[in-house]
């Protein structure tokens, strides 16, 4: 379930990117914006795209380790810790 939402999420930002870039070069070939202005907007856009990854990816991590711990299970640490104390 958590990949079907992964890839569509970035299913979706691959749309929006190919719809932003369209729509982008459409303004470029009427004349109300330069190829250095469209650039310009991608490389923010895609920058504050990166951005938001990093808070959804920190975030989800977080979630992840939360429900870990509410549940009750064992993490990759506490059984390296657990051969230690048995040996």
């Amino acid at each position: 379930m958590l990949k079907d939402v992964l890839y569509t999420g970035i299913g979706a930002a691959t749309l929006f990117k190919e719809h932003v870039e369209a729509e982008l070069k459409k303004l470029e070939e009427r004349g109300k914006l330069g190829a250095s202005d469209a650039k310009s907007v991608l490389a923010s856009l895609e920058a504050r795209g990166k951005e938001e990854d990093e808070k959804i990816k920190t975030r989800l991590k977080t979630l992840l380790k939360e429900v870990i711990d509410e549940v009750g299970i064992a993490t990759k640490a506490d059984l390296e810790a657990l051969k230690k104390e048995l040996k």
